[in-house]
């Protein structure tokens, strides 16, 4: 028989995987949903990007990519979404590295 704890809404193992997608909705917000689900999916709708994220989102660009950054480190955010929010980590290390370490002479050299 499936049971559920009473713990901050955590269920038990007897859930199976599911369990860590219910938990991390449930510390999600509905938006923080819909930014990630819009961020994966952006590619796939008509350009310009900033009026989709204002059309879809209500939200203005400086605001979603803001809150986008403090998705991306969030342990909920990468239980929901793990490819998109592991692709938004790989690519701010990626511009935090070139920041750091400048632009080299030789780009293939590395």
């Amino acid at each position: 028989m499936q049971r559920m704890t009473t713990r901050r809404g955590a269920l038990s193992a007897d859930f199976g995987g599911s369990a860590a997608i219910l938990v991390a909705q449930m510390e999600l917000s509905a938006r923080d949903r819909a930014i990630l689900d819009f961020e994966r999916a952006w590619w796939c709708m008509p350009p310009p990007k900033a009026r989709q994220i204002r059309a879809r989102l209500d939200l203005s660009t400086s605001r979603y990519y803001s809150r986008l950054a403090e998705l991306t480190d969030l342990p909920a955010a990468l239980e929901y979404d793990p490819l998109t929010v592991r692709r938004l980590r790989r690519d701010r290390d990626l511009r935090r590295r070139a920041r750091y370490e400048g632009r080299r002479a030789d780009p293939g050299s590395r």
